[in-house]
């Protein structure tokens, strides 16, 4: 059986691919930093809850040994925690505090996990990992007028997006026995930024997980460095 760890799990984009991924049989551990509503999800959908702020070396630690000592073993991991920051209206949250929490939870936190997950994941006969990223992160599609990304600035979560997107490639370099792919999950109603529930327009969680969950799902001779979305690969 094939065990996935799933990051910022308890809602949205996570938790959508954490539906999806335990239908398809899937042992999923769903992370979240906050203990209460992480356990209630993963009550409601039957995965395993493990504590895991991807801010915080310790909890990162802590959550894989918890999945080392269960005796799961791991195949894959979704990076999926990212946050953004609005400040006044709808534009983001420029100040300097602000921008070090969007980097050092959507850049910091994917190595901080990685790292920490890699020594389980090379037992794996098929190691899996996939880096939510964005559209927003793409030089390609910020310059494309047909794409959406190139009409919205993105001063800050855009340059996260563009470093997850470097990350992906550089770890897919280091560990080329790893399948290691971004994906940009579409425009996805969610509260990213902080808004209410759904206050972020787009498509529904469960349509954008789709190509989190495929890419989840490759096998050992899938694709690795790239970057995915529904109708296929995207340029940097």
């Amino acid at each position: 059986m094939t065990t996935t760890l799933i990051t910022g799990a308890n809602k949205g984009l996570g938790k959508e691919t954490a539906r999806t991924l335990i239908a398809e049989g899937h042992t999923v551990w769903l992370g979240a930093r906050d203990e209460t509503r992480g356990a209630a999800a993963a009550e409601e959908l039957g995965a395993r809850f493990v504590q895991l702020d991807v801010t915080d070396d310790a909890s990162v630690a802590a959550a894989l040994e918890t999945i080392r000592i269960a005796g799961t073993g791991l195949d894959v991991l979704v990076n999926n925690a990212g946050i953004a920051h609005r400040g006044e209206g709808a534009a983001e949250a420029l100040d300097g505090p602000s921008v070090l929490e969007v980097l050092d939870t959507n850049v910091a936190g994917v190595v901080r996990v990685t790292e920490a997950a890699l020594p389980l994941l090379e037992e794996s006969s098929n190691p899996v990992i996939v880096n939510v990223s964005s559209a927003l992160g793409s030089f390609w599609a910020t310059h494309e007028p047909t794409r959406p990304a190139s009409h919205f600035v993105s001063l800050v979560y855009g340059s996260s997006k563009a470093a997850v997107s470097m990350l992906t490639v550089q770890y897919a370099k280091a560990h080329p026995r790893v399948r290691v792919n971004a994906v940009e999950p579409g425009i996805t109603a969610t509260e990213l930024g902080g808004g209410d529930p759904g206050s972020h327009p787009g498509r529904p969680a469960s349509v954008s997980a789709q190509i989190v969950a495929r890419m989840a799902t490759i096998g050992a001779d899938g694709p690795t460095g790239t970057f995915q979305e529904d109708d296929g690969e995207l340029g940097w």
